[in-house]
Formats: structure tokens, C-alpha cells, sequence
């Protein structure tokens, strides 16, 4: 395989016409479509669990009780889970849908994964938090109607 150094020092492949510094350079080329594969990964489980609740809307209000969560809350997690993972989906108003989806993440994780049973539980929470803090750090992309919006303006 023929490669050339750029000026950066960076090795070019001059037949595929991207970089290959390790770093994974052929993401930049390809961060539309990934972001958008993201975001969806992201919000899958929310807009799933968003209608899921809808769908079980007493028995969720009882195990909310059950944690000691007023039932009357049920309607602001429906919104936030379902709402805030449509919104993080079509990236409108991405960062502030990922800023909330991030803490009702953590505070999910507190309130019902503390026991040692839910360790599992409590992690995956607050890995999906982490991914929502990257997602409002980094935006939505190119491939969002936040992208889309500014283009407008």
C-alpha cells in the first residue's frame, strides 16, 4: 500500500482519500450519518419506554410509589422519556434534550438502582449519562434539524 506524508505528518492513502492517523479520522468525513446513528441509539430506549409507560400508566404509578416517587410525577417522565427522546432523535433542541435526558439518567439510577440486585441497573445509567453529557458537548451534527434550523437563519 502506497501512502505519502501530508504536511502534518499525518500518512495520506492517496487511492481512498483519507487519513490514517489511528485516530480514526474517517469518522470526521463520516460524523452526519454516525451522529445521527448515535442519537438514535441514544434515544431508542427512552421513546420505547416513554410509550411503555403510557401503555402500563397504573402499574408504573404504583412502582413509582413503591420507591417512594409521588405517581403524580408519571406524566413528567412520560414527557421527558418520550419528548426528550424524540427531540434528541430528530437533534431539535438536542443539547438541552440530552442535559435533561442525562440527569433523569442519574436520578433514575439514585432512586431505583441503589440496591445491590440493581448494580447493573445503576451503571448502565450512568454510562448513558455519560453519553448524553458527550452529545450535548458535542452536538447534534449535521444530520439534525438543530443544523438544519441554523441553516435557515
Amino acid at each position: 500500500m502506497s501512502r505519502t506524508e501530508s504536511s502534518l505528518g499525518v500518512a495520506v492513502d492517496p487511492r481512498v482519500g483519507f487519513r490514517l492517523d489511528g485516530e480514526l479520522a474517517v469518522a470526521q468525513r463520516f460524523a452526519g450519518p454516525l451522529l445521527l446513528l448515535a442519537r438514535g441509539m441514544l434515544a431508542y430506549i427512552f421513546i420505547i419506554e416513554g410509550y411503555g409507560k403510557i401503555a402500563n400508566y397504573q402499574g408504573v404509578g404504583a412502582y413509582m410509589s413503591q420507591h417512594g416517587v409521588p405517581s403524580a410525577l408519571l406524566p413528567a417522565v412520560i414527557l421527558t422519556e418520550l419528548g426528550g427522546g424524540l427531540l434528541v432523535l430528530f437533534g431539535l433542541k438536542t443539547r438541552g434534550a440530552a442535559v435533561a435526558l442525562g440527569g433523569f439518567c442519574l436520578l433514575t439510577a439514585l432512586l431505583f438502582h441503589m440496591s445491590a440486585e440493581e448494580t447493573v441497573q445503576f451503571q448502565k445509567n450512568v454510562a448513558m449519562a455519560g453519553g448524553f453529557v458527550a452529545l450535548a458537548t458535542a452536538g447534534p451534527g449535521p444530520w439534525s434539524m438543530d443544523a438544519w434550523r441554523s441553516l435557515l437563519r
